[in-house]
Order: structure tokens, then sequence, then C-alpha cells
């Protein structure tokens, strides 16, 4: 572990070229919390961000004190393609999405979600594009496309900037 721990500092430290501008650094750690996303089938990492300051972070899968996606906790992303094609069948999987997470734990301590950024690795699908306009989220930055014309559509009609950057 103290290994692991020491290659990633030199990651993190290796800079090559110019600084980050904010959103390309605030991505980078929406990526890092990405890694703890146990869904078997895609994972996601947000962050919210106020006065640039992180003040949530969340990531897609089962909800808390239920069984992982890697342990047999959702029968959707356990089971085939062919059973459970991608973008159907959702009333069939139990985990949650990374955007749902990071306003859920925002909400948890406290922390309000209104003006803020979201910084999300994954476009939002139309259930966490209704939750990102209700907690007065203001900015997306995201990567990556989830195919649901009507998440991206409801962002659009409550005049919430989105902005995409580099592709995965």
């Amino acid at each position: 572990m103290e290994e692991k721990v020491s290659q990633m500092a030199k990651d993190v430290y290796k800079r090559e070229g110019k600084r980050p501008d904010w959103d390309e650094y605030f991505m980078s750690v929406a990526h890092a919390v990405r890694q703890r996303a146990d869904c078997t089938r895609r994972q996601v990492g947000s962050i919210l961000v106020k006065d640039k300051r992180i003040i949530s972070t969340g990531y897609n899968g089962t909800p808390a004190g239920i069984k992982n996606c890697s342990e047999g906790g959702c029968e959707r992303c356990n089971g085939s393609e062919e059973q459970f094609p991608r973008g159907m069948h959702l009333d069939k999987c139990v985990c949650s999405h990374a955007e749902e997470n990071v306003i859920v734990q925002a909400a948890r301590h406290g922390v309000s979600a209104a003006e803020a950024t979201l910084y999300t690795t994954n476009s939002p699908c139309t259930t966490c594009s209704k939750m990102i306009i209700n907690a007065g989220i203001k900015r997306i930055i995201m990567e990556g496309e989830y195919p649901d014309e009507l998440g991206a559509k409801l962002l659009g009609d409550a005049n919430i900037e989105v902005i995409k950057i580099r592709g995965e």
C-alpha cells in the first residue's frame, strides 16, 4: 500500500507542460473519484464545486450498506448485455448515479448545491438532470455521452450552462 501511495504522489507531481486550468484540475479530481465506482457496467465520478472549493463528491454504485455490484448486488449490472442491453431495464438496476450521489452527499452534510458547478465524467441521464435542476446547480462540465436526449433538453430548458470537454 505504501508503495502505491508513493507512486501516486509521484504521478500527481509529474506535470508535463502548463499548469492545468481550474476545469481541467477539477475534472481530474472527478476522475480520481470515479475510481471508487463499483458498478460493473459503467464507472462515473462527480464533484460539486463552489468558489473553487470541492463541496461534495460522488460515484456510481449500490446504496450504502447494500452489496456492491462486483459482489452480485445488482441483477442488471451482473446480467449479460443480451439480457440487459445498455440503456434498457434501468428499473432492474439498484445503483445510484454519481450525479445523484454527489447531490445527496451534499444534502446529507447540510451543504447547499445551489449555484455550484458539477464536474462529471459522463453526461447526466434524465433523472439526474432533474435533480441537478432542482438542486440549483448552474453549470456542468462533463465528458462522455449518455444516450439521453431528454436529459440534455431539460438542462438546456433550465438554462444550465453545459460544457463538454475532452473525451475519454
